[in-house]
């Protein structure tokens, strides 16, 4: 088969990596790829929302399957648009259509899901600048910390959690009539605070049957102990010790099963992954998002615990079959740590020149913001570098990890000396 893989960051890269090791995998291509994903395939060089360009590129290298990496194109429609062209229909694109991506795409749609499906989450009600009042005195109703969300996609910068009524109030108007985060703003969520540690659950689905993969927990904030700013994301670890058969089984009775059950009972043909971010708050699961596909960084540790051929799943989900396949696991522990640039998730310099990845061992470097010029490997974003290790438990993982984030060389370079610590029995 020849695979397009759309994406350019670090889940692509280890999706990139996985495909390419399948027997059914002929050619890979990814567009546009980073200076990683080269080593598995060819890069080709146009955007993933640029449709035209990729109908143009599947017609004319007899592309047989798209697999969608990031959000942006399935929210704007990639499958539906192969679907409503005869050249492309038989093509079959893994990610959901544009109803089914709504789950990512509008924070509204999915908590009016959970509730008409009784999948627990928190408590909320949605507002837009006609009715702001209300939202004021909806905030009055809570306790804070206060959790306001832009209603679409907004790069992972549309949630904010303030601890103080008047702060929170000057941000709903802020994000509803100063357009804080654009269009993406112009319904919020404001949601009541769960209390509790997070944990990332990934499904495939065929729209009927589903598997369930490796579950992990990442690190959002940019500084050891979980402090200051958000960020895409500065590591992951899989398997994740709380997450233990007992959680498991609550998570798959309330959540998995009545989200793939809803999606079929509402005729949303949804055939990809649906990640599923959970708080684990006194035992009980509880949803605090949907994705329509996989997380970054927790790819980097959940597809190389996994033992199938990626692309024969992917060919079960395109066919309806994926009741005659179960998941096979790597129980060692996957840790990665993320190298980023100075400065992210603020300002920061692009093209400092890498180096130091021949001397790495016993860890798979995953490129996540990384360019290739005259032979060198250059920074080309926030996020550079995931470095996974797999070993027996999260320490001697850790510490293979943490070797080679030090071998790794560029100007500006930082990372999380702490990941994994918290989950460390």
């Amino acid at each position: 088969m020849n695979i397009l893989l759309l994406g350019s960051g670090g889940r692509e890269h280890a999706l990139a990596w996985k495909i390419s090791q399948s027997k059914h995998c002929s050619h890979l291509y990814i567009a546009p790829g980073n200076a990683g994903t080269s080593q598995h395939g060819t890069n080709v060089a146009f955007g993933v929302n640029d449709f035209d360009a990729i109908a143009a590129f599947a017609s004319n290298n007899k592309i047989d399957m798209v697999v969608v990496g990031p959000e942006d194109p399935l929210v704007n429609g990639i499958r539906d648009y192969f679907e409503s062209h005869d050249a492309l229909k038989n093509i079959p694109v893994i990610g959901p259509d544009k109803n089914g991506a709504q789950l990512e795409g509008s924070k509204d749609f999915s908590k009016q899901f959970m509730q008409r499906h009784k999948i627990p989450t928190a408590g909320y009600a949605s507002f837009q600048r006609e009715n702001l009042e209300e939202g004021y005195l909806f905030l009055e109703t809570l306790q804070a910390p206060y959790v306001l969300k832009a209603d679409g996609l907004a790069a992972g910068k549309g949630v904010l959690i303030l601890n103080n009524l008047d702060e929170a109030k000057h941000e709903l108007k802020s994000m509803l009539e100063d357009a804080k985060f654009g269009k993406a703003g112009n319904t919020v969520v404001i949601e009541e605070f769960l209390a509790g540690i997070e944990v990332s659950v990934f499904v495939l689905t065929d729209g009927k049957s589903y598997v369930v993969l490796p579950e992990a927990k990442d690190y959002k904030r940019i500084g050891d102990g979980d402090k200051g700013l958000n960020t895409g994301g500065m590591g992951a670890v899989s398997p994740v010790p709380f997450y233990d058969e007992a959680f498991r089984k609550k998570v798959e009775d309330r959540i998995i099963r009545p989200t793939v059950k809803g999606l079929h009972e509402e005729k949303i043909d949804y055939k990809g992954f649906i990640f599923i971010g959970l708080m684990n708050v006194g035992g009980d699961p509880y949803v605090i998002e949907y994705n329509a596909r996989m997380g970054d960084p927790e790819t980097e540790v959940v597809i190389p615990r996994i033992k199938n051929d990626l692309v024969e799943l992917f060919k079960a989900v395109a066919a309806g079959n994926l009741h005659h396949h179960q998941i096979e696991t790597d129980e060692r522990t996957a840790l990665t740590v993320m190298l980023v640039s100075e400065g992210y998730p603020g300002d920061y310099t692009k093209g400092k020149i890498m180096s130091g990845f021949e001397n790495c061992e016993g860890s798979i470097l995953f490129h996540a913001g990384t360019s290739g010029k005259d032979n060198d490997v250059l920074t080309n974003g926030g996020r550079v570098l995931a470095i996974t290790s797999i070993a027996n438990s999260i320490e001697a993982a850790k510490e293979i990890s943490m070797q080679n984030a030090e071998k790794i060389k560029y100007e500006g370079k930082y990372y999380r000396k702490d990941i994994g610590n918290d989950l460390m029995m």
